[in-house]
């Protein structure tokens, strides 16, 4: 009879990646909060068409400011109330998180783009073309970002998306010095000098080797950038140079009411509390997101 070999290899039980991310994100009770508010703030502005119960353009004359269905003179037809054009404030809301997701998702999809593709050239050229990029990035962070974006938006003109593109430019430095700086810390490590000397070329340890490397604070930079833009996207809808009316943006929608505060109360409580409830979920989970993320501040 043979014997078997005592020496077997032992294999541990890891957790996969995906487990291991959700115990450290889950750790976060915020985090987890901010990811269901998320959900129904994305939930919303996917079926908005179908959960709105108006359109949100349509004008009821007859109910011009009508209160919340739970005050006097309210009534459930219009649970929110009505806007002074006798518009329902409830399908507004929910047409107006379309909005708001949509100015999310392009200005960071335009800035992550830009930025870390910038970032990678800077981390990986001759030190003359990281200086002029660097020199270039700092200019565009001495301005202020909201008054940078209401120059680029009044060059281009008001609308929704010359506001998002530029949103998406103020945005770009902080995507490019992240970048760079993540870049030139795993250039130094081993497993870099090792593809070089194997022979390979400056794409392949651009986007194959270094850049999945530096991918986690991106993506937490990006999450945050999310509620950001959505707050820039009101404030310049507040200012008349983002989404025009009637489109149903948030911010639109307060300065649409801001002359009826006072006898009105509705009409800018509720779209300030949407932005207020979902750029404090997004922030949540982006803190959530760098606790998981983030090698340093994983707890053994």
């Amino acid at each position: 009879m043979t014997e078997l070999s005592s020496t077997q290899p032992v294999t541990e039980n890891r957790p996969s990646a995906l487990r291991e991310f959700w115990y450290y994100f889950s750790e976060n009770r915020g985090a987890v909060i901010g990811l269901w508010v998320f959900a129904g703030f994305v939930f919303c502005a996917a079926f908005a068409p179908l959960l709105a119960p108006y359109d949100p353009t349509e004008q009821f004359r007859d109910h011009i400011l009508q209160p919340p269905a739970w005050q006097e003179g309210g009534s459930w037809a219009f649970p929110l109330g009505t806007d002074p054009l006798g518009r329902d404030m409830l399908s507004r809301l929910i047409m107006g998180s379309r909005y708001s997701f949509f100015v999310g998702i392009v200005v960071v999809c335009v800035a992550v783009t830009g930025g870390v593709m910038v970032g990678l050239l800077s981390g990986f050229a001759p030190k003359w073309v990281d200086t002029l990029i660097m020199r270039v990035m700092d200019i565009v962070l001495a301005f202020p970002s909201l008054l940078l974006a209401l120059v680029l938006v009044a060059i281009l003109g008001p609308s929704l998306t010359n506001a998002m593109i530029a949103i998406a430019i103020v945005f770009q430095p902080h995507y490019v010095r992240l970048t760079r700086a993540s870049v030139l810390a795993e250039r130094q490590k081993d497993y870099v000098t090792s593809a070089r000397v194997a022979g390979a070329g400056k794409s392949r340890l651009m986007f194959i080797t270094v850049l999945p490397n530096c991918l986690a604070p991106i993506i937490v930079q990006a999450a945050l950038s999310f509620s950001t833009a959505i707050l820039d996207a009101a404030a310049l809808g507040f200012l008349g140079m983002g989404a025009q009316p009637p489109t149903p943006e948030w911010g639109t929608m307060l300065a649409e009411a801001r002359e009826f505060i006072l006898r009105a109360w509705w009409v800018v409580t509720f779209p300030g509390l949407a932005i207020l409830v979902t750029v404090l979920a997004i922030n949540l989970m982006g803190d959530g997101l760098r606790d998981a993320l983030d090698p340093k501040l994983k707890r053994s």
